[in-house]
């Protein structure tokens, strides 16, 4: 009985060393990549895919559903900015915005505004999701100017201007 009491004691004492230990775990967290691995940017056989394209405006049919004429795409691959600050597209022709989210850590989308700060209709399924993935946007014709666009999650970091010609 008295050996029964010394064996628990000591095994509470060599469990609470092993848990005040100060040695760091030998795991960590990490996300599991993505099913489908994503080709490097100078794989696309669409310029307008690089994030280093200051515009990005192609003809119909390069990325989904376009209503008539563009499609302008903008990327993300972090939260502070869009890689893609700065698209434009002609006035007066309904496009697509084709918005390819490359972040995995937090989620985004793209809110288009009007001069006046009013939002732009667009249809299709725009609430922000985490990356990798892409969604289309289809944008109505606009008349010629400057329309503001940011990430209705991180509206002060990701910002952009959509100029309509």
């Amino acid at each position: 009985m008295r050996y029964a009491g010394l064996a628990a004691a000591l095994l509470s004492v060599v469990a609470l060393a092993a848990c005040s230990s100060g040695a760091a775990p030998g795991w960590t967290y990490q996300a599991a990549p993505p099913a489908t691995p994503r080709p490097p940017a100078s794989a696309s056989p669409s310029a307008s895919a690089a994030p280093s394209a200051a515009s990005s405006v192609s003809p119909s049919g390069s990325g989904g559903p376009v209503a008539s004429g563009a499609t302008v795409t903008i990327v993300a691959t972090n939260a502070t900015k869009y890689d893609t600050p700065q698209v434009e597209t002609a006035a007066g022709k309904p496009f697509t915005i084709v918005f390819d989210n490359e972040d995995a850590t937090a989620p985004h989308n793209v809110v288009l505004l009007k001069p006046d700060g009013s939002a732009v209709a667009m249809g299709g399924d725009t609430n922000f999701f985490i990356g990798p993935g892409k969604r289309n946007y289809s944008v109505p014709a606009l008349a010629a100017g400057a329309y503001p666009f940011h990430c209705a999650v991180h509206p002060i970091a990701m910002t952009g201007t959509l100029t309509v010609k």
